[in-house]
């Protein structure tokens, strides 16, 4: 049976470019929040950005039960920021026998510094599709990332 992988990481830490490498790896489809989000709402969903998400992971969940069904292997690139979604997450599959692997990246706050500045230069000059993160952006969401305890992770990769 195929199985589902969780990429987890702070914004900006590495996880689509592992992602990625994780599909070709595995012969798995890639699926991300992020992408739909960019592609339906562009960079500014102002108030409504949490409620586009969660919508947009309750789909691609049921998407990937079709995805399993059909024997193909799936990656989720949402961040799994917090543990409860983790949890939420793991249960979901684990309910429907479906075995699930997370995959931790690990990033120093300098390199994580680096790539935020790298990216943002690069989304403001059109060259990548991704979220420009200000510094504001940048601490809310180091503040709400919860680092996976060690029994929930299944891989970690150091960036």
């Amino acid at each position: 049976m195929a199985k589902v992988y969780l990429i987890c990481g702070k914004i900006c830490c590495g996880k689509t470019t592992y992602a990625e490498k994780l599909c070709a790896k595995n012969n798995a489809v890639l699926l991300s929040v992020d992408e739909i989000t960019l592609a339906l709402f562009g960079q500014h969903c102002g108030d409504k950005h949490d409620e586009y998400v969660e919508r947009i992971e309750k789909y691609l969940s049921n998407k990937s039960l079709e995805l399993i069904q059909n024997d193909i292997n799936v990656v989720l690139d949402w961040g799994f920021w917090t543990n409860a979604e983790r949890k939420s997450v793991k249960e979901f599959y684990k309910s429907r026998g479906i075995e699930c692997e997370l995959h931790y990246i690990v990033i120093s706050d300098e390199t994580w510094k680096y790539r935020l500045n790298k990216r943002n230069i690069a989304v403001l000059a059109e060259e990548t599709n991704a979220y420009y993160v200000d510094d504001n952006l940048a601490v809310k969401v180091a503040s709400i990332f919860e680092v996976p305890d060690e029994d929930e992770i299944d891989v970690i990769q150091e960036m």
